[in-house]
């Protein structure tokens, strides 16, 4: 499998990432030749769990401060609570996210993960899902919600948990493999 080669993809995550929501997306893509790169918003090791029990640290590969969107032909955002709870609050990752959609780049998040894109103002008029309780959050940011395993809304892949994982990876490899989409825009 090697439909990515070439392809270069950031995940973007901190501390409190849950685990397999990380791991499992960096596997699939890189059993399909993308070169994966965690960036965050220090540098070193953040730490991940599995729901409420830590699990194991990845390291960083890039700050925030070294790369932007350009570097990059996808982006993917993992969940758990505390991970996007950090970054949807932080101006330098709401940028970077932000700079995919206005490029048509394809973005991939799951379970809390959509909380990112909700808090970069890129989601009005999309469809999307997440895990159940930020529904009413990724409402308020213009976007319609559904409970469906993944959903693909023009370069934009969403799912809910970590039992979504295979249907989530697998589009993802997808849209990425499909590169730059032309609905995948930043809505005003």
């Amino acid at each position: 499998m090697s439909h990515l080669t070439g392809k270069r993809v950031a995940i973007l995550a901190t501390d409190g990432f849950e685990q397999s929501e990380l791991t499992e997306p960096m596997r699939a893509l890189k059993e399909h030749n993308a070169q994966v790169d965690v960036v965050s918003l220090d540098g070193g090791r953040i730490q991940g769990f599995k729901h409420f029990d830590k699990g194991e640290q990845v390291a960083v590969d890039h700050v925030l401060s070294e790369v932007s969107a350009q570097d990059y032909d996808a982006l993917v955002i993992p969940g758990g609570l505390f991970n996007p709870d950090a970054l949807r609050v932080d101006d330098k990752a709401l940028a970077f996210t932000r700079g995919f959609f206005e490029a048509g780049k394809p973005v991939g998040a799951i379970c809390h993960g959509p909380w990112v894109l909700a808090n970069a103002d890129v989601l009005k008029g999309r469809t999307v899902t997440s895990v159940p309780n930020i529904r009413k959050d990724l409402e308020n940011a213009g976007a319609t919600w559904k409970d469906d395993e993944v959903i693909v809304d023009k370069g934009l892949v969403t799912s809910r948990t970590p039992k979504d994982l295979p249907a989530f990876c697998a589009k993802l490899m997808e849209e990425i493999a499909e590169g730059k989409h032309g609905g995948q825009r930043r809505s005003a």
